[in-house]
């Protein structure tokens, strides 16, 4: 993958180029901007219930962390299965917050510093 691994979990690991710096980024992202993709490969998901939830959560919790996600064009890849035997339905509420959990550890990691802007003072 182009960009850098700035975050990994368990289940999860994040790929991170950032659009504040200009170069080719800029036509393809005109808007510095949070930008999450998702990567789910069929290999550590097999069901397509499973990966769409999971796809659902992550798109959920990006859009809530907006503000504190670094300006940049993330992937969000799932990189091991979550256990069938532990999670025995695709869309059970236990699947879901373990997913929410680590996804929340994951966007922890790649905040920005100063995530709550503070109004400028013209003088």
């Amino acid at each position: 993958m182009s960009g850098i691994t700035a975050a990994k979990t368990h289940h999860f690991a994040l790929h991170l180029v950032s659009l504040e710096g200009g170069g080719d980024f800029v036509r393809l992202f005109p808007q510095a901007q949070p930008w999450v993709g998702v990567i789910i490969p069929k290999r550590w998901a097999r069901r397509a219930v499973t990966r769409n939830t999971i796809r659902r959560q992550i798109y959920e919790l990006a859009r809530a962390a907006q503000g504190s996600l670094p300006r940049a064009a993330m992937v969000v890849r799932l990189r091991s299965e979550f256990s069938r035997k532990r999670f025995i339905s695709a869309t059970s509420d236990v699947l879901k917050a373990a997913v929410r959990a680590e996804l929340l550890s994951l966007y922890r990691q790649v905040q920005r510093p100063n995530s709550v802007e503070e109004p400028s003072h013209a003088g």
